[in-house]
């Protein structure tokens, strides 16, 4: 099986992962104070076994294909956390196989800590790395846009955003708006259509 191919099957994996674990329908309130008739709680995918994975390959492979040469990833805790993770666990066996460096992950704290180094992003990240911010889901771009606004306080270079999932609601456009260049695994409109519409 070519790269290609490989890589899309484990797309087609993710999407049905998220549609059957993720995905739910009904009248919900939204972490944005929108209501919506989707909901989605990718921590049901990505902190799973075959989650992992999945967003492991599909991940580094999203930052290769956008020619984000990252040293690290992260964003915003809980969210971004199995994500970064995952990925940085795929580039230490894509480096054995010497087929790119190493990346590393780290979270940025919703507050400073209020004890000992009092760092708001915590991990292996260092002043100067060029970093690409993880997200679960983007709804409007906030939570992107709090881990961005922590990473360059802390001398971080952003070079883009990577989504789970877009919910297709504009903060795509308001991430770009600020001029960074999002990417996403999946988006809204292909979990619902494997809901049935």
């Amino acid at each position: 099986m070519s790269t290609i191919d490989h890589l899309a099957a484990a797309r087609d994996q993710l999407l049905t992962l998220l549609a059957e674990r993720s995905a739910k329908r009904g009248d919900f309130v939204l972490a944005s104070g929108r209501r919506s008739d989707l909901y989605v709680d990718c921590r049901l995918t990505t902190m799973s076994p075959e989650g992992q994975r999945l967003l492991g390959v599909l991940g580094l492979a999203a930052l290769r294909e956008a020619g984000w040469d990252a040293d690290a990833v992260g964003g915003l805790t809980l969210g971004a956390d199995p994500i970064a993770y995952a990925i940085a666990h795929a580039s230490a066996f894509a480096a054995e196989r010497q087929e790119g460096p190493l990346v590393r992950a780290f979270t940025v704290r919703k507050q400073p800590k209020q004890h000992g180094t009092g760092k708001r992003v915590e991990g292996p990240f260092q002043a100067g790395d060029r970093v690409v911010v993880v997200e679960d889901v983007i709804t409007t771009g906030g939570s992107a846009l709090t881990a961005v606004e922590a990473i360059r306080a802390e001398g971080g270079e952003v070079l883009g955003v990577l989504a789970v999932v877009d919910r297709q609601e504009g903060g795509r456009e308001a991430l770009e708006a600020t001029g960074l260049a999002v990417r996403s695994l999946a988006t809204a409109a292909e979990l619902v259509a494997r809901l049935g519409g």
